[in-house]
């Protein structure tokens, strides 16, 4: 019993460390690809990186759905998007304020507010089928070329990156290939550790999405953020989050119940998702506020999702 201990706890660090080691590949291929045909950057941190960050909670909750249950995977976005806006921002924001971009304000964070309300709705009967996995893709599919609209419309000024506009580079190809392939098996650890572990310990499945994969997957957002908080890059912080709490749900919620239907229990219903709406509902209003994100904010976003994992402990 001790030894399998031992080995769950190896087999999640070791996936800790390829998700992050593969999200760090993909950031830096992806993110230099997209600067490379002329995506202005705040663009670029919201659509190409922050879908990037989003591939660890895909393949962790698409595994977790096929191989243990769908509460694995709802817990693991759901967690995930919680951890992104208090624990990944507000960290972020305590090391340096963070300045929204108008443009993610007026055209970005109305889809993530969207994409929470449209989860809150379509879960509201304790499940999410094929139906609404295919609703979520649509969605998706206008958010993007919503995006790709006003990315004609708006092109990047050249002084965004002096890399902009350089075309594709083999080196980024094979860096978002090498990152692509850490994820996968990156993840299969993740979800072999974490669920062996925590379920050898008396834990439920969904309480194991929720905190342990959760966390381990909201790594790369957390390490693009605070280096762009640290580099200054602070709309690219903020952009990273918003573009991928709109991709967990809409992208990887979508993908697995077209996959699999996924079941939300009664507690989740009553808890989970209606703070997953107030987290959302609290950073759009310090957003407004100021356009800016100040230490006092990181501090308050912090300790609410202190107390958000206080009150999942069983």
């Amino acid at each position: 019993m001790l030894s399998d201990v031992w080995l769950f706890v190896l087999l999640l660090l070791a996936g800790v460390v390829a998700l992050y080691a593969g999200a760090e590949l993909l950031v830096a291929g992806a993110g230099q690809l997209a600067l490379g045909i002329g995506l202005r950057a705040a663009t670029v941190g919201v659509t190409v990186i922050a879908f990037a960050t989003t591939a660890p909670e895909l393949f962790v909750s698409t595994i977790g759905a096929l191989e243990v249950s769908t509460d694995v995977g709802l817990g693991a976005i759901l967690g995930s998007n919680v951890a992104n806006i208090g624990l990944v921002l507000g960290v972020a924001a305590l090391i340096r304020p963070l300045s929204v971009d108008e443009a993610v304000m007026r055209r970005h964070v109305p889809f993530m507010v969207l994409a929470a309300f449209l989860l809150l709705a379509v879960g509201a009967n304790g499940r999410i089928g094929r139906l609404e996995g295919a609703i979520f893709l649509l969605v998706l599919t206008a958010f993007t070329g919503y995006l790709i609209h006003w990315a004609n419309v708006d092109p990047a000024p050249e002084v965004d990156d002096p890399d902009a506009g350089q075309g594709i580079v083999v080196k980024d190809v094979a860096l978002v290939i090498g990152g692509l392939i850490a994820l996968v098996v990156g993840s299969r650890w993740l979800v072999s550790g974490g669920t062996g572990l925590l379920s050898a310990l008396g834990f439920s499945d969904l309480f194991i999405g929720l905190t342990v994969l959760a966390l381990g997957t909201s790594l790369p957002e957390l390490a693009a953020s605070v280096i762009g908080a640290v580099r200054d890059e602070t709309g690219f912080a903020i952009g990273n989050v918003v573009g991928s709490n709109i991709y967990n749900i809409l992208a990887v919620l979508g993908i697995v119940a077209l996959i699999t239907p996924i079941e939300i229990a009664p507690s989740t219903l009553r808890f989970e998702l209606p703070a997953l709406v107030v987290f959302t509902l609290v950073l759009v209003a310090m957003m407004w506020y100021g356009r800016r994100l100040s230490r006092l904010d990181g501090a308050v976003l912090v300790l609410g999702y202190g107390a958000f994992i206080y009150l999942l402990v069983p």
